[in-house]
């Protein structure tokens, strides 16, 4: 159990006290486990006690290149020397979208935001003003950040029927239910079934090309690609985790499908407040005021979009990212917790199912495969929080779901990563 300064202490019943549920809304930790961050250094992360943590939350993602990268650093400290916003188009934007295009096979065009959220939002947004319709298709459990629309059946009841959509949270109206119509990620016969029945009030379809840690089964993109493109419907790929992680071109480079738009955030932009729509010139026509007419022009506007230090820190990582090696060493480190996390389970007889690619993966305790949201409801989640507070308690940070490879997790971080999980399995039955 780490030990807690009178600082710490002191703070975290601030925290209590200032934020709702003592917490910023992102991870939430067991109360006697609960800490502060203060700095982060390559693959670990410190709290205000000075307790050393291996990262494989890794800031749920963007920190590829581990904490406080040095040429990231520098980079950002040269653009914030230079000014931190200018509500113009500053030349770091242009330069960042053209290693973009460069990098995303779908990509002609972007439109810069400040976070994946608002990103998802921008490009359903795209899909409804290029088209005149008005419903999306997302598939059941997919997160698109949390917007009205993008929360709708993240975390349904079972019993709701495709493609009937629920909320996941409150302060949604319930006039967005009629606009977003659910499939089961991973089910391509049913999700024809649906756009067939709605082929003229449909907009675009939206997907995680790896939905949360669950992989496409294979043929599940391509249909779906092969579908939305023979009904002329977008098909927005969801790659704000998975755009620069497990390819430089992201999941469409890696598993071969080219989407009509996408949004990328976190890798890209190295640590700092920015996100993308990206796609093709004429559906991003409507985001031209030259290009479009009153009702298709977006006017989408934002403080922070293309925020100079952030493009800085967002060019100096993808440079990295190009360097030989990097991925390799990425999903080499992710492939070997993920194979002895797999091994180790079943040593001691405990079941699971492996899920993702090695640069993005996590288990779910269950017998039964895993291939969409309703399969997941079949784990054992109190299991899954016994397993990651047993690792939090040797010094193992991950969040709820999803290990973060790095390009800096070294071997000695990998080896207690996985003599941590030798201790904690052989406990899970307790």
């Amino acid at each position: 159990m780490a030990r807690r300064s009178d600082a710490e202490q002191r703070l975290l019943e601030k925290a209590a006290r200032y934020l709702p549920g003592g917490t910023g809304g992102n991870l939430s930790l067991p109360q006697e486990l609960n800490f502060l961050a203060s700095h982060g250094k390559g693959s670990h992360i410190y709290d205000v006690s000075d307790n050393e943590y291996v990262d494989w939350l890794m800031g749920s993602g963007p920190m590829i290149l581990g904490h406080a990268y040095p040429s990231v650093t520098e980079a950002v400290i040269k653009a914030v020397e230079g000014g931190s916003t200018f509500f113009a188009t500053n030349y770091k934007a242009v330069e960042l979208a053209e290693e973009i295009v460069n990098a995303v096979p779908c990509a002609e065009q972007v439109r810069f935001t400040t976070s994946g959220t608002d990103a998802c939002f921008q490009a359903m947004r795209a899909a409804r003003a290029f088209t005149g319709k008005e419903k999306i298709l997302k598939f059941e459990g997919g997160f698109h950040g949390t917007s009205d629309y993008a929360l709708m059946s993240l975390t349904p009841s079972p019993s709701v029927e495709y493609p009937q959509s629920q909320a996941s949270s409150g302060g949604i109206p319930k006039a967005i239910q009629d606009l977003m119509l659910i499939a089961p990620y991973n089910d391509l016969a049913t999700t024809e079934t649906i756009i067939n029945a709605h082929l003229d009030d449909i907009a675009a379809v939206i997907v995680e090309p790896i939905q949360r840690v669950i992989a496409p089964i294979p043929g599940f993109l391509q249909g779906l690609r092969d579908l939305t493109k023979q009904h002329n419907i977008p098909l927005i790929f969801d790659e704000v985790v998975t755009g620069f992680r497990i390819a430089y071109g992201g999941a469409q480079e890696f598993y071969g499908v080219t989407p009509d738009m996408c949004t990328v955030g976190k890798i890209m932009g190295g640590g700092y407040p920015l996100a993308a729509v990206l796609g093709r010139a004429d559906i991003f026509s409507v985001f031209d005021r030259g290009a479009s007419d009153d009702e298709t022009y977006i006017n989408q506007i934002g403080t922070l979009n293309g925020n100079p230090v952030a493009c800085a820190a967002g060019l100096a990582t993808l440079a990295v990212m190009r360097e030989e090696g990097t991925y390799q060493r990425i999903h080499a480190a992710g492939a070997a917790v993920r194979g002895a996390l797999v091994d180790i389970c079943a040593e001691n007889g405990i079941p699971v199912q492996n899920c993702g690619e090695d640069a993005i993966f996590d288990v779910y305790f269950s017998e039964q495969p895993v291939a969409n949201y309703r399969d997941t409801l079949a784990a054992d989640n109190a299991m899954m929080n016994r397993f990651n507070t047993g690792l939090l308690e040797r010094g193992i940070l991950k969040g709820a779901q999803k290990y973060y490879p790095s390009a800096v997790h070294t071997d000695e971080d990998i080896e207690k990563t996985i003599q941590a999980i030798r201790e904690v399995v052989p406990t899970l039955r307790g």
